[in-house]
């Protein structure tokens, strides 16, 4: 399987006139094959796109040709260098971030522009979290991340009605003597 992976990747390469310098893939517990490749700094610019775009289509295209060859998904992961790892820690520190916001606000916080990955990965990094829950809302572009109090602020309860109010504290009149 990791020999079609890579033959399928160098092909794609080739007709983008770009060669790698190392191609490793390994495979996990969850039958997720994971492909870091290692290319020059211009190639690897090139290849990682605005936010990733570009590494996100390389890795959807690669996962239909795998698929279009063998006849059976797997779930493939394109790595560039090292940066699903950079942004993965980017990711964990925004929700960190995130956490405080929604603890010290009380309210919830959407997180915008996130691909499936990112999503995914926020949502791992804070499902144990004590304080916070997630949730994805919205459909195709719109799709975004929602982090709230996991309990929600207490508020004051309501005054009693059988209680007396609360005197006006009106400073005395000049012309009267302070008690």
């Amino acid at each position: 399987m990791e020999k079609t992976i890579e033959a399928l990747l160098l092909d794609l390469l080739k007709h983008l006139d770009i060669t790698p310098k190392e191609v490793t893939i390994t495979q996990d517990d969850t039958q997720t094959h994971q492909v870091d490749l290692k290319l020059s700094d211009q190639d690897t610019a090139i290849l990682i796109g605005y936010h990733g775009d570009t590494i996100a289509a390389l890795q959807l295209i690669l996962a239909l040709l795998f698929y279009k060859q063998s006849g059976s998904w797997s779930r493939l992961i394109v790595n560039i260098g090292d940066y699903r790892q950079k942004r993965q820690e980017s990711l964990e520190k925004m929700a960190q971030d995130t956490v405080q916001r929604v603890k010290f606000s009380g309210e919830s916080i959407a997180l915008f522009n996130l691909n499936p990955f990112e999503r995914r990965v926020v949502h791992m990094c804070l499902a144990d979290h004590p304080d916070v829950l997630t949730a994805s809302e919205g459909e195709g572009r719109n799709r975004h991340l929602i982090v709230k109090p996991k309990h929600p602020p207490v508020e004051p309860p309501p005054p009693d009605e059988t209680s007396q109010p609360e005197k006006d504290l009106e400073p005395p009149p000049d012309d009267q003597p302070i008690p």
